[in-house]
């Protein structure tokens, strides 16, 4: 008798059967028909024996599956969602990211000329779109000036996550300097200013009137350059 006419006892197909499930979860990767065969005594009818186990596990958690002609065990589709896990992704803002901030907050209503003027640095590409898309900046209104500059302003969300009832609970001088945030060298008439806690456009502001107006001319590219001016007060 050859081994394609060798007849196999139910508890031999059992047998085979487990031996291929073994076989399937030890893999670390999808194995096909003729490397599943090559491991079975010589007669099998591995295809009869691949559908016996997948009948089997057809209920369970876990399902057989045939996916780009190989076989392998896999969650079942309606426990996908077992499997998947919700993180927060803490992002770390850039020096420059804080810096605009800080200015906007403190100095508000202000232009992205005002800002660049007070860092003495050009504001470069995405640091204020950063900003927005936090929801820690948005922008108030146009001003009054020559080619009407988008003003910006802090938000609600900017209040809440740094735990502020109001903007004047912003730190002053002293307990800046106390958290490290400002050099004990500053002059001595050095003053911060007091934030602007107005939601309401100054007279110097227009509102912001249709959806072309939230959009400003284009950030300058690259890394951040010095300005030749510095902002001293």
């Amino acid at each position: 008798m050859s081994d394609e006419q060798q007849v196999f006892s139910s508890d031999d197909v059992r047998q085979h059967v487990r031996m291929l499930e073994a076989l399937l979860f030890a893999a670390e990767e999808p194995l096909d028909e003729v490397t599943l065969s090559a491991r079975l005594p010589d007669g099998v009818d591995i295809i009869a024996l691949l559908e016996a186990l997948q009948n089997a596990y057809q209920s369970r958690g876990v399902n057989l599956v045939c996916v780009a002609g190989k076989w392998m065990f896999r969650t079942a589709e309606d426990l996908s969602f077992l499997m998947q896990e919700e993180r927060v992704e803490e992002k770390r803002l850039s020096r420059a990211a804080l810096e605009t901030l800080a200015i906007i907050a403190y100095h508000q209503p202000v232009t992205r000329a005002e800002i660049e003027e007070i860092r003495g640095v050009s504001i470069s590409k995405g640091t204020l779109d950063i900003l927005l898309d936090a929801e820690w900046v948005r922008m108030r209104g146009r001003r009054k000036s020559p080619g009407r500059p988008v003003t910006y302003g802090s938000t609600e969300e900017f209040m809440r996550h740094f735990g502020l009832e109001a903007l004047t609970d912003l730190p002053g001088v002293d307990e800046l300097k106390a958290a490290g945030l400002l050099s004990n060298r500053v002059p001595a008439n050095f003053a911060v200013p007091i934030p602007n806690a107005s939601e309401e456009l100054e007279s110097d502001e227009d509102p912001l009137e249709s959806e072309g107006d939230f959009f400003e001319e284009p950030l300058n590219d690259g890394d951040e350059q010095v300005q030749e001016t510095k902002h001293v007060s």
